[in-house]
């Protein structure tokens, strides 16, 4: 039987299809994931607990760079006093499958994004639609640079700044393996999706429900309020807090670039 059209489609036809697509998405987030469990010593040795050895790579540019700037060592990390534990039975097995899933859903996520372009599909334009392939891909570049920013620049920031804290000299860093992990995913994930702003934006401008001139008109209070995010999700330092700000303002100023080219053809074609 042919597809139906978007305008042909009742309310129970869309909940049909969108039932389908979660189906296939959390199927190909288990393929993923099943994959990444058996790679558990490079996922959890060489990825998971290298933001917390010193000479893991962000902490080693920092320090050459304080050198270069004449700051001598201020930036160099010499020790991460914390330790890695798990304090329930089951307490690593849960940690294994759990961050299995979240590689699954880093993995999957091209497919997600293709699964989510096939649904709102039939809601665009003939002109629209031969640019599939182009929004995967830079629908998935944003994601994987937003990942690789949390993992290598918000995770590392926070490990090293959370593990040296202490008020008292009495007191160990004896971590708690989900704690850590948790963290990790936090970072990293959190930050793929932020980075997905300019599409969004793309979508919500189509929609009618932003425009380059509300965008503009609230850039202070965005500034405001990813001042606020980067201090919630960085360690309260505002070198820290700027280097998370500074490529987040960048996304919010190309993504009031993106609403104009689409505002301006939503208007010539009207």
């Amino acid at each position: 039987m042919a597809k139906k059209n978007m305008s042909e489609m009742s309310f129970l036809d869309h909940l049909e299809e969108l039932r389908w697509l979660l189906i296939r998405s959390t199927l190909a987030i288990l393929v993923c994931a099943t994959i990444a469990f058996f790679f558990s010593d490079f996922i959890f040795d060489q990825i998971l607990f290298g933001p917390k050895n010193p000479d893991f790579v962000t902490y080693q540019f920092f320090c050459d760079l304080s050198q270069q700037f004449g700051l001598d060592k201020s930036l160099c990390v010499t020790e991460i006093p914390m330790r890695i534990q798990s304090r329930e039975m089951g307490g690593q097995f849960s940690a294994h499958m759990w961050t299995s899933i979240t590689a699954g859903f880093i993995l999957g996520f091209p497919f997600i994004l293709w699964e989510f372009w096939k649904f709102i599909k039939p809601a665009l334009y003939d002109s629209e639609k031969k640019y599939a392939a182009l929004f995967i891909i830079v629908a998935s570049l944003l994601f994987f640079i937003g990942v690789l920013f949390g993992y290598y620049m918000i995770a590392p920031l926070s490990v090293n700044f959370l593990a040296n804290y202490n008020v008292s000299s009495q007191i160990f860093n004896d971590i708690d393996l989900d704690s850590y992990i948790s963290l990790l995913r936090t970072s990293t994930v959190a930050s793929g999706l932020l980075f997905e702003l300019p599409i969004i934006i793309y979508f919500l401008t189509k929609l009618g429900l932003v425009t380059p001139t509300s965008l503009r008109k609230y850039r202070k209070y965005t500034l405001v309020i990813v001042l606020i995010l980067s201090a919630i999700i960085t360690p309260p330092d505002i070198i820290s807090q700027i280097i998370v700000a500074i490529p987040i303002m960048i996304l919010y100023e190309i993504s009031i670039l993106i609403s104009v080219v689409v505002y301006n053809r939503q208007n010539k074609t009207q």
